[in-house]
């Protein structure tokens, strides 16, 4: 074959596939769940006017559709219309976008570099759709995707929803919370399994893969159709648990060590946490007093989580426990925040976080976390970091916790 005829062999393959390879499989949710998200999108269309919206998150596909993509330098993006939905998928997938998606998908391949936006462009097209104002999230799309979506729409105006939606996801449906609850289960457990496997000489990374290892057992047990991805743990000791997101190393426990148990178990791209300050032995006199402290924080936090609750008022009250300790400068971040579709690589509600600066009133089907840290650093009486963890539901007459692994030194002094 001679490179001509190669290259005009590779011309004439397709720029878009309809894939539909085997059946699809079942879905974390209802179809009148989705049903439901999607009703909600299209009123934020008809509010603002717009012909279509084009997802490009993870958080949004994931949210609208059940899809959770993989990225690796790859475009995706779900196509919403007024009267259905379509998912834009790399060909390296093959089926699996179709199978795992509510609504129809078309696959773009890796022949020509455009493929992606011809085949975003297509979906609205085969729907007899030439928009004039297209809904896109700009907290997530970059200048460059941005300026590549502009090229394709044409004369069309990008309008961003990425807000709208976000507060949309900040109420959580029945089906949800019935999903964050497992979820949360799974995670006590994986925190029952990292206290039973801590000892002296034991390393950070092996802790971390045990709890790991007996939260993704757990969740193909409770959800036995799901993928099984993106679960991990973070446990960190002695110096290492300064920070709330500091990976686990290669550092072997000592006794009189301080420990951070963090485990995340991520059920169909919803993320739980269970964080629980530990010690190795006796705690020192002023390590227990700094842990005592958070603890009090942490019991008043529990209390305040109610409908009505201004995220900068439960903040503010909180501040003021540190401050007549003297400990506010060692606190390193917000009180609690939202949770859902999320990760450390991808989403978030920043609408609904216990900081200063957000003034979110808290309502029936939030579901948000108390976990409040304070970091001493080292060298100083009591160094490192102490944090708390829980989960709360917030309903009509208060929030219930749905974290039941105990908190404090009663509990979690391991000998």
């Amino acid at each position: 074959m001679t490179a001509t005829t190669a290259a005009t062999s590779v011309a004439d393959l397709e720029r878009l596939k309809v894939l539909h390879n085997g059946s699809k499989a079942p879905l974390t949710f209802s179809d009148a769940e989705f049903e439901r998200r999607l009703g909600g999108l299209r009123t934020i269309m008809a509010e603002k006017q717009l012909d279509a919206v084009v997802l490009t998150s993870y958080q949004g596909i994931k949210y609208y559709s059940d899809f959770l993509f993989t990225y690796f330098g790859r475009s995706y993006a779900l196509v919403v219309t007024p009267d259905d939905q379509v998912t834009v998928t790399a060909n390296i997938d093959a089926g699996m976008p179709w199978r795992r998606s509510y609504g129809e998908n078309i696959v773009y391949t890796d022949w020509r570099r455009d493929n992606f936006q011809f085949g975003v462009s297509e979906a609205l097209r085969q729907r007899g759709i030439t928009p004039k104002r297209v809904g896109v999230e700009f907290d997530t799309l970059s200048l460059d995707a941005h300026a590549k979506l502009q090229g394709v729409f044409d004369g069309a105006e990008l309008v961003d929803v990425a807000q709208d939606s976000m507060r949309q996801r900040m109420l959580k449906s029945a089906e949800e919370i019935e999903v964050i609850k497992h979820s949360t289960r799974i995670g006590d457990l994986g925190g029952e399994a990292i206290r039973a496997a801590i000892r002296e000489g034991i390393t950070e990374y092996e802790v971390a893969l045990i709890g790991t290892e007996a939260m993704v057992h757990e969740i193909a047990k409770t959800f036995p159709d799901s993928e099984i991805r993106d679960t991990w743990v973070w446990f960190q000791s002695g110096l290492n648990t300064d920070g709330a997101h500091n990976w686990a190393t290669t550092r072997k426990l000592q006794r009189g060590d301080i420990l951070s148990l963090n485990c995340f178990p991520m059920t169909c791209g919803y993320y739980t946490a269970l964080e629980r300050t530990l010690f190795l032995g006796q705690p020192d006199e002023r390590s227990l007093e700094l842990w005592n402290v958070n603890v009090e924080v942490h019991r008043r936090g529990l209390e305040l989580i109610k409908p009505g609750a201004v995220c900068k008022d439960i903040a503010a009250e909180l501040n003021e426990i540190y401050v007549g300790h003297g400990l506010l400068a060692n606190r390193t971040f917000g009180y609690g925040h939202s949770f859902g579709v999320l990760s450390h690589y991808y989403g978030r509600e920043a609408g609904l976080e216990l900081r200063e600066d957000i003034d979110t009133v808290l309502e029936p089907g939030m579901v948000v976390s108390m976990e409040p840290m304070i970091t001493v650093a080292d060298g100083q009486p009591g160094a490192g970091g102490y944090r708390e963890h829980d989960i709360l539901v917030v309903n009509e007459s208060g929030a219930e916790n749905i974290t039941k692994f105990p908190f404090g030194p009663d509990h979690n002094i391991v000998d």
